[in-house]
């Protein structure tokens, strides 16, 4: 008996090392396909850092010198900012009032009867000011008038940024001149808060406007809204800004 218990131990004793040995063979392939496998894979290349938006900014106005920059803009950084500054002691630049912006506004009271009058008025207050009108309504019925609330009466611009500064350039140096008898601007037409309205009588004294196109010679109201504080300085910056008022 102890005799075939050997036998039958040693008949399956090799059996296991055989499976091993087949095993360990098996596997040892799929261990050289991943070594091989391995530098196959290409490597991404590192993400360029990104430059800073000043640097561009410097760079772009180094490469571009002679850039468009607003005449009446320059001469109010240059000239005017250190006149007022030495008129008025101001203790910091930024206390020195500066344009807000300018509202254009033209009445078409026969709006009511005739609708085409309106869209002209349209037409020739975009010509002027390079900005599309906003229609006003009026805001209340006036039967004496024959006006119902909410009927277009008229239209007005807003301009802020380089077209206001663009508009009042042209019209203090092209537009006031061509007047006929200009003698300059009143000195009356503040409002108290820093403010100023001027009236024009035509719309023809802008050179955008043909003549020849005009159906009616309709006046308008610029008001010019400034961040002084009192009149005199609202006087002082935009008669230093050009504005030729009346001596």
């Amino acid at each position: 008996m102890a005799d075939e218990i050997k036998k039958t131990a040693a008949a399956k004793a090799p059996a296991k090392k055989t499976t091993v040995k087949k095993v360990a063979a098996a596997k040892a392939p799929k261990a050289t396909e991943k070594k091989a496998e391995a530098p196959k894979a290409v490597a991404k290349p590192a993400p360029k850092a990104e430059k800073p938006v000043e640097k561009k900014v410097a760079k772009k106005a180094a490469e571009n010198p002679n850039r468009y920059e607003n005449r009446l803009i320059k001469k109010f950084k240059t000239e005017v900012v250190p006149a007022l500054v030495k008129e008025f002691k101001y203790t910091s630049v930024m206390q020195c009032p500066r344009l807000e912006k300018i509202v254009i506004n033209i009445g078409v009271g026969d709006a009511t009867q005739n609708a085409k009058a309106l869209e002209d008025s349209v037409a020739e207050l975009a010509t002027i000011t390079g900005q599309h009108p906003v229609i006003t309504k009026a805001k209340k019925s006036i039967a004496t008038f024959k006006l119902r609330q909410g009927q277009s009466i008229g239209c007005k611009v807003t301009l802020r940024g380089l077209r206001m500064y663009e508009f009042y350039d042209k019209l203090v140096s092209v537009s006031l001149p061509r007047v006929r008898d200009f003698r300059g601007v009143s000195k009356n037409s503040f409002d108290g808060h820093g403010n100023y309205t001027l009236g024009v009588k035509e719309q023809l004294i802008f050179p955008e406007i043909d003549y020849d196109k005009v159906s009616k010679i309709r006046g308008m109201d610029i008001v010019m809204v400034t961040t002084a504080n009192t009149d005199a300085e609202c006087f002082a910056l935009l008669d230093k800004m050009g504005m030729p008022f009346r001596k």
